[in-house]
This record gives C-alpha cells, sequence and structure tokens, in this order.
C-alpha cells in the first residue's frame, strides 16, 4: 500500500482549532505518523482538534483504534475530535463499525469549525426533518442523530407548496435507481426545486421516509 501524508493547520477565529490533513492509506504501517501528529498537538495543549481524510483512501483498524484511543482524553481536557470530508468507501466502514455515535463527522471544514465555535448553520424551513440514509452509488454521510450529525444548509432558493423533503421524496422515487450522490445532483435542477443539501442531510432525509435503498424506494413506487 501507498505511505501516509500528514500535515498540520491551524484555523478558526482564534486559530486554536488544528486541521490534521491526511493523503494516503492509514493502516498499521502509517499509523504512527497519524498518531505523533495528534500527540503533539496534545502536549502543546491543543485539544480542538480536525482530522480532513479527503484524501485517504483507506483506513485499518489501526487506523480508527487512533481516534478511538484519543478522543476520550481530549474530550476530558476540554476539547473533542472530528472528521471531515470522509470518502464514501470510507465513509461506510466508518458507518458500519458505528463510529459514527462516538465522533463527529462532517462534510465540510467549515461545517466542523463552525460545530466547534457553537455557530449554527442555516436550516430550510423550520420543519426540516433529521432523516436519512444510504450508499447507492457509494457516497458517505450520516452521522447517527445529533452526535454525528452535522446541520448543513439545506433549502429550495424558490417558494413553492413542496417543501425541500417533499423535493427530496419526489426525487428519489422518480429515480429510484440512482445513488445518493447522483441524487444531491439531480436535486439541484430547476425540476426539483433547486434543492441545496449535503449529504448527510439528504441521507438523513431518506432514511426518515423510509427511502434509504434502491429496493424501498422501488417498492415504494410499485402500485399496491
Amino acid at each position: 500500500m501507498e505511505g501516509i501524508q500528514v500535515s498540520v493547520e491551524r484555523t478558526g477565529a482564534n486559530r486554536n482549532i488544528a486541521v490534521i490533513k491526511v493523503g494516503g492509506y492509514i493502516d498499521t504501517t502509517t499509523s504512527a505518523e497519524l498518531e505523533h501528529s495528534l500527540n503533539t498537538l496534545i502536549k502543546a495543549n491543543t485539544y480542538k482538534i480536525i482530522i480532513d481524510l479527503g484524501n485517504v483512501d483507506y483506513i485499518s483498524s489501526a487506523g480508527w483504534g487512533i481516534f478511538i484511543s484519543e478522543i476520550k482524553g481530549i474530550r476530558e481536557r476540554g476539547g473533542d475530535l472530528k472528521l471531515i470530508r470522509m470518502i464514501p468507501d470510507v465513509f461506510e466502514v466508518f458507518e458500519l463499525l458505528e463510529f459514527h455515535y462516538i465522533i463527529k463527522a462532517f462534510d465540510t471544514l467549515e461545517e466542523a469549525v463552525n460545530n466547534f465555535e457553537g455557530v449554527t448553520a442555516a436550516v430550510a424551513p423550520s420543519h426540516a426533518p433529521e432523516p436519512s440514509n444510504e450508499y447507492g452509488d457509494s457516497a458517505p454521510d450520516e452521522i447517527s442523530q445529533g452526535e454525528s450529525y452535522t446541520e448543513e444548509s439545506y433549502s429550495s432558493p424558490h417558494s413553492s407548496a413542496l417543501s425541500s423533503d417533499d423535493y427530496v421524496i419526489r426525487a428519489a422515487t422518480e429515480n429510484p435507481m440512482v445513488g445518493v450522490l447522483k441524487l444531491k445532483k439531480i436535486l439541484r435542477s430547476p425540476k426539483y426545486g433547486s434543492v441545496q443539501i449535503g449529504f448527510f442531510q439528504l441521507r438523513k432525509v431518506l432514511k426518515e421516509n423510509n427511502l434509504n435503498s434502491k429496493n424501498k424506494r422501488v417498492e415504494y413506487i410499485k402500485p399496491s
């Protein structure tokens, strides 16, 4: 397997949030470098840490173990560890291992920083749901209710009798065989209200409406 690339940056209003950008593979042969970066930050009393996994293609149990083993101590010191930009394959493992109940994950750096700084992202209509989930064409996503779920802005710029949820349901049932990533793109079209919705939120909406798999969507549209 390939090696690993690790770099550290600072962000946030007070530059007190560390972002560890990781690339390559995180396995038994490379995880020590990531662990060293984490420990260096902790020793420097930096406890607000974001791990950018946007360029990580694979994480072994050794890699996941680092996050889980460090997070308790970080939280005891008033900080937290958040993950961002996981690719679909990595997120699927993250979810299957049920780590979304332990570690928060976000689509973007901005969302993770806002979460640290207590900034609430703009959410469309107050009725915006809390649902959703599916892998479809391999897309990452959701994080369990409340715990790992990121409130990404999600709304339609056009006034309409249909809510954003209605458009999601309509798009999903009219395109039952597409995956979540493709569905996310479809929703941006005028036909579906030009709805802008994050991957996590979209999966949540689908799950709440029992449309979080292609089979369920096909069943939904079958005549009774």
